[in-house]
């Protein structure tokens, strides 16, 4: 069985405009996924990028245009400016790895609920609450965003490391055992096209 290392930042719009889309692929393909949320703000200056803070008003205008048109492409609402962004990314990426680790709820369901949570709904998903929200909706024990903090503080920088060794420089990105690459919510389409021996 193949296996696809997804790492992906809690903060990213991109992330939440991957939608459901890598789920669905890596069912019809039978690949296996790790979940891999890591500290992108420390990744970028590691790895040649800037936070969107630091980067050059061109680059931050063509987001501005991008954005609005890849959440309409996938049909999917947006808000541009959240109203909690950027926040504390830790609580909900350990709440993840702790999902991860026990298993039992839809893991892709839950990643989908906290980045949705940031971009549509206007939640702060540094609160607790709201993370066991997202939780329980997604078939896990909400419980987890205190009984994982310990290991997840622990993947999570171990993430970040992974991310850096693996070649990784933004989000989402994924990548295969078999060496292949995808970077962005828009080559998801590549992605399928390799894993049907198309690419």
């Amino acid at each position: 069985m193949a296996h696809l290392d997804y790492y992906f930042t809690v903060l990213s719009p991109y992330a939440y405009l991957a939608g459901n889309r890598l789920e669905e692929i890596v069912a019809r393909h039978g690949v296996s996924v790790t979940y891999k949320p890591l500290d992108i703000m420390a990744l970028f200056p590691r790895t040649g990028g800037a936070a969107p803070k630091d980067r050059h008003p061109s680059r931050l205008a063509y987001r501005a245009q991008e954005l609005p048109r890849q959440a309409k492409k996938a049909g999917m609402e947006l808000n541009f400016k959240p109203a909690h962004w950027p926040t504390n990314q830790a609580p909900a990426s350990y709440a993840i790895i702790a999902a991860q680790k026990a298993g039992g709820g839809d893991l892709g369901g839950l990643v989908q609920s906290i980045l949705r949570a940031v971009w549509v709904e206007d939640k702060d998903i540094a609160e607790d609450a709201v993370v066991q929200e997202c939780l329980t909706a997604a078939g896990f024990d909400p419980s987890l965003t205190f009984s994982g903090m310990l290991t997840g503080a622990e993947i999570y920088a171990a993430n970040l490391e992974d991310a850096v060794n693996a070649g990784v420089f933004g989000a989402p990105f994924y990548v295969l055992d078999d060496g292949a690459m995808f970077w962005g919510q828009d080559r998801l389409e590549d992605l399928d096209l390799h894993l049907s021996g198309k690419l």
